[in-house]
């Protein structure tokens, strides 16, 4: 296997809990990796962000760097406008860093760079019309149409996390309430297992007994790893995560008509545990059911990688679009 210096990139996930950064290959081999937590201000993350690369450029050459973001992105790629989970308002993330870092730097939205990891790499290299939802911090979503990102009239699409699957349900960071994310994103997970908590008895949930000594130790992994164990606090929780994706999947069905839905992020990795029942929920609830062939549901092949090595193609992809246009400066850089 080839590992050139000039083939090297690095991809980095910047998610609203935390930041991975990677030196990744041309095969979408990951060569070397960091994680951090993600910090709550703007210049704290991009002193976060120097850090990472520069640990990372110490060790490896690099010819560019890919960021994948959880929030809106500007249809060129250029300003990160909002995102929930992280400090960036209306800022132009990949000029800054590239004077910062004096490399390319290519931005993209998390959950299309997990799907451009998929389409090249992984679960969605033999899809038409592929959906990849990425079960993180929140759900990012993207669309694969003929094996090419769609982003809608402004960049933004497709928010599938922000669909209502619960009228007047749980308060989200967007400003609605009942969110897709609120249910079925590795918060939304935590909210319910509290909700389970407050409801009935935890009986020999050893969740529930941990929670209580240490409010704080409730996370989307612990709460994975009980249901792994047979915790019923924890299993409970899944099977409503299962219900709600679910109906989400068939609600994004009945719009978009995909041929292939991948499940990916951080909850994609624990996909054991959800995805035969959200499946089956899926099969019952999508409209015309029985009467209309269906997407194939697959878990990710990258697992919680999809997004950093994303990223790193990205910038592979930003480099050849730019060297197309050096070389035709009367044509069109895509």
């Amino acid at each position: 296997m080839s590992r050139l210096a000039n083939e090297l990139t690095i991809g980095i996930d910047i998610g609203g809990t935390s930041v991975r950064a990677a030196v990744v290959d041309a095969e979408g081999t990951m060569l070397d990796t960091l994680r951090a937590a993600t910090p709550p201000t703007a210049t704290a993350l991009e002193h976060c962000l120097d850090r990472l690369v520069s640990e990372l450029r110490d060790r490896w050459t690099v010819r560019a760097v890919g960021l994948a973001i959880a929030g809106f992105l500007s249809p060129d790629r250029q300003t990160v406008r909002f995102a929930p989970h992280l400090a960036w308002r209306e800022v132009a993330v990949p000029a800054e860093m590239t004077r910062r870092w004096g490399l390319p730097v290519f931005a993209e939205h998390d959950a299309n760079s997990a799907a451009v990891a998929e389409l090249h790499f992984g679960a969605a290299a033999r899809g038409h019309n592929t959906l990849v939802l990425a079960l993180g911090t929140g759900i990012g979503a993207g669309m694969l149409m003929g094996g090419e990102i769609y982003r809608g009239s402004f960049g933004v699409a497709p928010e599938f996390g922000h669909i209502v699957v619960v009228p007047d349900g749980r308060p989200c960071g967007c400003g609605k309430h009942g969110c897709l994310e609120r249910y079925c994103s590795g918060t939304g997970l935590v909210d319910t297992v509290v909700e389970l908590l407050a409801q009935s008895e935890p009986g020999h949930s050893v969740l529930a007994a941990e929670s209580q000594a240490d409010p704080g130790s409730l996370t989307g992994r612990r709460v994975a790893a009980a249901a792994a164990e047979g915790d019923p606090i924890a299993v409970a929780a899944f099977a409503s995560l299962a219900h709600w994706l679910g109906q989400g999947m068939a609600m994004i069905a009945d719009v978009f008509d995909p041929d292939l839905i991948v499940i990916a992020g951080g909850l994609g990795a624990a996909s054991g545990l959800y995805l035969d029942e959200a499946r089956e929920h899926y099969t019952t609830m999508v409209t015309g059911a029985g009467h209309r062939q269906l997407a194939r549901i697959r878990p990710t092949q990258l697992g919680e990688s999809a997004g950093v090595i994303g990223a790193a193609k990205v910038a592979e992809l930003g480099l050849a679009a730019l060297a197309e246009a050096t070389a035709n400066p009367g044509g069109r850089a895509q």
